[in-house]
């Protein structure tokens, strides 16, 4: 898979922010999924003793969940850590993994953040646009935003606001735990992306995409050496 939107990431605070405002302009929050046969799951970590950092994508079978490829790449952070911009430091190696990706995914579930965001372009957002492919957010933390605490049964759901806008969804996916925050990535709406979440995430809080990416980034990185 190449990425359809490139650009360099040798880029200054100012630059990456102009970046994400101009291509926060091409994401598209409707329903544009064809037939969704497998799906992408994208987790980076970080080591905790080097500049390491590594990034997995995991393709599982959309029907059974079951993982029919992954691919990790580890590399070296070239860009600081700001908030509002880690898809400047995260990015890059999942591109990587991507290009040596042979099943394409038609669906792309990020354990980060799409529009909510404070410039409506979080990673899942970046992602989709340079792929050109719906992308969910599905972040295990909100990044910002109000919610009313969601009702306590599997599926219920409340509206994440920020300025009187409502950026994504508190979504409850198993009885009694803490809600996970689901936003558009590109080319989906939030009904439709918490409508997958919650498919993806039959047994656990978080949805398989993310489970099945975050043990693998764990299992390059030694276990307890990641953040």
């Amino acid at each position: 898979m190449e990425p359809r939107v490139k650009h360099s990431w040798k880029l200054t605070e100012e630059e990456a922010v102009q970046l994400q405002q101009e291509l926060a302009r091409q994401v598209i929050a409707e329903d544009h999924l064809a037939d969704v046969q497998y799906i992408a799951g994208v987790d980076v970590a970080y080591s905790k003793h080097s500049g390491k950092l590594i990034a997995a994508v995991v393709i599982l079978e959309a029907d059974s969940l079951k993982v029919a490829e992954s691919v990790v790449v580890e590399d070296h952070v070239q860009f600081p850590y700001i908030p509002g911009l880690f898809s400047f430091r995260e990015l890059p190696p999942v591109i990587q993994a991507f290009q040596q990706i042979k099943t394409p995914p038609q669906l792309i579930v990020c354990d980060g953040q799409g529009l909510a965001h404070p410039r409506r372009f979080g990673l899942a957002s970046h992602l989709g646009v340079l792929f050109n492919m719906p992308a969910i957010g599905c972040g295990k933390t909100r990044l910002l935003g109000e919610f009313e605490e969601p009702g306590l049964d599997r599926g219920a759901m409340s509206s994440l606001m920020d300025r009187g806008e409502v950026i994504g969804s508190a979504v409850r996916t198993q009885d009694g735990i803490k809600p996970i925050f689901v936003s558009v990535g590109h080319k989906i709406s939030l009904a439709t992306a918490c409508d997958w979440i919650l498919k993806l995430a039959p047994h656990y809080r978080l949805p398989e995409t993310t489970r099945q990416a975050d043990q693998l980034v764990n299992r390059v990185l030694g276990g307890a050496d990641h953040v």
